[in-house]
This record gives structure tokens, sequence and C-alpha cells, in this order.
């Protein structure tokens, strides 16, 4: 048997190198747009001299300082106020989506419900969903979950119009039902455009997470920042909102997670 090249057994397989490439791959962009903000970050703060914008490492300390002493528990209050709103707007959104995107004679009567109702700025009704459905939690999940719901619906009632009638003859030909139809042509022809919906709702979410995070209320990162604010605690402040940042962050890569997962089609 001829003798291996001890060379041969101190270089790294092919598949190390795979492996490696793949995971910067991943990382390597993320990495790279957090340097390029952390940098502009810092040059603006040279530029300002102020304490009004402290630099980066301020902000990072004071997010050390302060996760394991409060903020973890205002960024856990945010993140199910976001969820349950995000979840709820997809359980009634993307059902009655695809029935109107299928139903032409229902999407001619609730379309211009629709149109009247989705431009109309739902944020102007916070103080009476604060009266009716109190200062808890409950009345924030429902305005922003409302909010979002029309993003939601919208777009999966456009999916299912564009889904190809040729792909539902070809089923109904071998004598599939409507709910066959449904579960096997139209829900899985508008999954990756719902996700997308749900990616940008996801945006808008936080947007109107914090804005009612600072109106009645004692809990949320929203108010954990704008109390920094009144604190003059310009760190601390930088601080929530990295964690806020963070908490839509980590959501954005669940449903990217989630759309790699469920539709593998879409991949690359």
């Amino acid at each position: 048997m001829p003798e291996v090249p001890r060379t041969a057994l101190l270089r790294p397989q092919p598949s190390q190198f795979t492996a490696h490439g793949s995971i910067w791959k991943q990382l390597g962009p993320y990495l790279g747009s957090i340097l390029i903000l952390l940098l502009l970050w810092q040059a603006l703060a040279w530029a300002i001299q102020r304490p009004v914008l402290p630099p980066p490492l301020e902000a990072f300390q004071a997010l050390g300082q302060q996760f394991f002493q409060g903020m973890d528990y205002h960024l856990a209050v945010s993140a199910w106020r976001v969820i349950a709103s995000l979840g709820w707007a997809t359980l009634l959104g993307v059902p009655l989506g695809l029935y109107l995107g299928r139903n032409q004679k229902w999407d001619r009567w609730a379309g211009p419900l629709v149109y009247l109702t989705y431009p109309l700025p739902k944020i102007v009704f916070l103080p009476i969903i604060l009266v009716l459905l109190g200062l808890g939690d409950l009345s924030k999940i429902f305005l922003i979950g409302l909010i979002i719901f029309f993003q939601i619906l919208v777009t999966t009632r456009d999916a299912a119009r564009g889904v190809p009638k040729e792909l539902i003859y070809s089923l109904k030909s071998l004598g599939a039902g409507e709910g066959q139809i449904y579960a096997h042509v139209i829900f899985p022809s508008c999954l990756p455009k719902i996700l997308t919906a749900l990616r940008v709702a996801l945006g808008t979410a936080i947007a109107v997470l914090f804005f009612s995070e600072t109106i009645a209320t004692t809990s949320g990162i929203g108010y954990y920042v704008m109390d920094a604010w009144a604190r003059v605690a310009y760190d601390d402040l930088f601080a929530g909102v990295m964690g806020m940042g963070g908490l839509g962050f980590a959501l954005y890569l669940l449903l990217d997670w989630a759309e790699k997962k469920l539709c593998p089609w879409e991949q690359p």
C-alpha cells in the first residue's frame, strides 16, 4: 500500500473550505453593513461633538450595563406586542385576502371598503382605542395589528389574483375540490408574497410600536427610550435605539429563515 504524503494529511479537506466559504457568504454582508454604520456613526459623533450623539463605544457600554437592569424586560414586552400583532393580523388578513382574490363577486363589494379605509391613518384612533381597551397590552396590540392588517390583506389578495388559471384548471381536471385548490395551488403560490408583506409590515409595526409605547405606559422599549431622553441620558437613549433595532433585525431574520424553509423553490 503506497504511503500517504504527510502534507496531504495536513491539508484541509475541500469540505472545510466550502463550509467556511458558505458561512462567510452569509455573514459577510451583515458584518460589512454593521461596520459601515458604526464608522458613519463615529464620524458623525466626531463632527457634532455634543453629548446628544455619543460615539458607538459609549452607547454599547450603556447597552451592556442596562440590558440586565430593566432593558431586557422592556424588550420582552415590546417583542410580545409585535409578535402578537403580526399574529392576529396574519390570521385574519391572509385567509380573507386569499378568498377575495379568488372570488371576484365578493371582492367587488369588499374592494371599495378596503380602498376607503386603507389610506386612513389609524394612528389617530389611538386615544379612542386607549379608552375602549385600556392602557395595557391589548390596546397596543390591536392598534398595531389594525394598521398592518390592511398591508397583509391587500398584498395577499393581489397575489391570489395573479395565480395562473391554468394551474387551477389542471387541479380541477383531476377532481380536486375548492379546499384542495386553496391548499395546493393558491396558498403555495401566494406564500412568498405573503412573507414579503410580513417583512414590510414588520417595519411598520416597529414604528407604530414606538409611538404607542410613548403614551400612557410604563413598559416597552419605546417608553425606555423616552424615559432616557427625559433624564438627558443620551447613552441610555441610544442603547434603547440599538435594542429596538436589534429586535426588528432578529424578527426580520426569523421571517427570512421561514421563507427559506417554506419556499425552497424561490431560493436562487
